[in-house]
């Protein structure tokens, strides 16, 4: 299996993914902190995550598999939602709970 046919296993067998620096309970670093922080104010206790710094292969694939620079990255139904600062504005709007909890707009 190719690293991006593990990563679109990864993000379409979750309803929620994010690729980040460390895990939920140890962050690596302050925008995967700050990440899991929003998804867990938002209700969604219950996400994947996928330790990029454990797998030099699926750090530098995940990027490729959404044209997406840097970590972390949500995915959500399958879906590349943002990174970071993406997820911010989105959690300040409210616009992430509502995604996340599945309701339409």
């Amino acid at each position: 299996m190719s690293v991006q046919e593990k990563i679109k296993e990864q993000v379409t067998g979750h309803r929620v993914v994010l690729y980040m620096k460390g895990t939920p309970q140890f962050p690596q670093c302050g925008f995967s902190s700050a990440a899991v922080q929003m998804l867990q104010a938002c209700g969604a206790g219950d996400f994947a995550s996928v330790n990029v710094l454990a797998d030099a292969d699926i750090r530098q694939g995940v990027k490729e598999f959404a044209n997406w620079p840097t970590v972390p990255q949500l995915y959500v139904n399958g879906e590349f939602v943002g990174g970071a600062d993406i997820m911010r504005e989105m959690y300040e709007s409210g616009e992430l709970k509502q995604l996340l909890s599945g309701q339409p707009a």
